[in-house]
């Protein structure tokens, strides 16, 4: 907009138009011009109504400073957010893991340009004996120092995850590290791990949204309670629930700025978010992009959105014939070895492994079985597993006390159980189970097919 036409918008409205960092024709100056309509009174003998002329005063002023201070300004915010994106986006896994009995997908997309970069995460840690874990959580400040804390916790559930803890131990650890890390800074986070020999999705939230799970039948249900506060609040004891997520079942852990919208009760966002997902259908991935679209999540965006989505499939035909169960109680006694054996060959055999790995697996559920008959207590159960990339043979028993692999000497005439699983197997662990037990298992890779 020229002079001359501000001029003549201000003298006809009557009313004060600024135009502001106008830039001084051949150079590189920047302006503020603010035109203002006046009256002042006439001389002589005029009648009132002519008493006035009415003008236009121009003020300009030189702002090329200040102009200059704001485009540095916002180049080095622009930098700041493209570094904490560059971290934020660095320290979440680049490649989920992807267990036998799941399928996974997650996506993280930060605010658009004009919001601050938060703290969101997600992570997929498989656990051994076929469990899974499962986190997805918010740090609650924005830029890189929210970034460079949401990774500290990040590894930290990695770690704590290995121990193979029940949720609600996880999240007490957690809660612990967050506040030595920044008292100042607080995190939501949900800790979850998937059972399939049980169906379950057991779970602890500290502060966050509830998990929503759709069942084979279509229908969405939402996680309940227990919910203690975010991590860093210290002074609570969090505890764990658990719900089903058998065959055909999809559920979907995301953080608030998927459903939280500003004038709105976040539980509108939430019953949004249960309607998109009842109507989404089609692979993990395609369901994550569905369901940002569905609850209006662009580029312009103004907070941070983390999603994991996870199915458990229903499988039949050929599929079906990867994945088998079968278990066997032990009642205890000099006959309890020999069953076990005998059951491990007559299982192993049945599903036509080789006969290589059908005498290690029969070996292995031997010394499993012979270590719990020595040091645990019953009931006892012995349970072999098969999926299409691994055999996990597992033993529970009544005892909490978890075995260690020692070495033992020459002259020992027990000791060696769990050297030799842990000599011929791909991996083993233990962890304790709810109701005071614990269960002891090994993983054996199977060729590929």
């Amino acid at each position: 907009l020229g002079l001359l036409p501000l001029l003549d918008q201000v003298q006809r409205s009557g009313k004060p138009r600024t135009a502001k960092n106008r830039t001084a024709p051949g150079g590189a100056s920047s302006y503020t011009v603010t035109c203002t309509p006046v009256e002042f009174p006439r001389t002589g003998t005029a009648p009132e109504a002519e008493a006035h002329h009415a003008g236009v005063l121009i003020h300009l002023a030189d702002v090329t400073d200040h102009a200059e201070a704001a485009e540095r300004l916002r180049a080095s915010e622009r930098r700041q957010r493209e570094a904490a994106v560059t971290l934020q986006r660095s320290l979440l896994p680049q490649e989920l893991e992807q267990p036998d009995d799941l399928r996974i997908a997650a996506t993280y997309q930060p605010g658009g340009t004009e919001a601050a970069v938060g703290g969101d995460w997600y992570d997929v840690i498989t656990l051994g004996a076929g469990r899974t874990a499962l986190v997805i959580g918010d740090v609650m400040g924005r830029g890189v120092r929210a970034a460079a804390v949401m990774g500290q916790l990040r590894t930290a559930v990695r770690a704590y995850a290995r121990l193979d803890l029940p949720p609600h131990e996880v999240l007490q650890l957690l809660d612990g590290l967050a506040a030595e890390i920044d008292a100042s800074q607080i995190a939501t986070c949900v800790y979850a791990v998937h059972d399939p020999n049980e169906g379950l999705l057991a779970y602890a939230s500290a502060g966050h949204l509830p998990i929503l799970v759709r069942d084979e039948h279509g229908t969405v249900r939402r996680a309940a309670d227990p919910t203690g506060p975010p991590l860093g609040t210290g002074g609570w004891l969090h505890t764990s629930g658990s719900i089903a997520l058998g065959p055909g079942s999809t559920a979907v852990l995301y953080t608030d700025g998927l459903v939280e919208r500003r004038g709105e009760d976040i539980d509108e966002g939430v019953a949004a978010l249960e309607r998109a997902l009842a109507g989404a259908q089609g692979t993990p991935s395609v369901i994550c992009d569905r369901l940002m679209r569905a609850l209006g999540v662009d580029a312009d965006h103004d907070d941070d959105v983390a999603v994991m989505v996870l199915q458990q499939p229903a499988r039949s035909g050929a599929d079906a014939e990867l994945f088998h169960n079968a278990a066997l109680e032990l009642l205890g006694g000099i006959e309890a070895a020999p069953r076990a054996r005998a059951f491990a060959q007559g299982v192993l055999a049945s599903w036509r492994f080789p006969v290589e790995l059908c005498d290690l697996g029969v070996l292995a559920a031997s010394e499993l079985v012979a270590n719990s008959l020595q040091h645990g207590t019953p009931p006892m159960r012995l349970r072999l597993r098969r999926t299409d990339r691994r055999l996990i043979i597992e033993v529970t028993d009544g005892d909490d006390h978890l075995p260690r692999r020692r070495r033992a000497e020459p002259a020992d005439e027990t000791g060696r159980g769990i050297s030799i699983v842990a000599t011929i197997a791909s991996s083993w662990g233990s962890r304790r189970t709810p109701g005071g037990g614990k269960a002891v298992w090994c993983e054996f890779a199977l060729p590929d097919r």
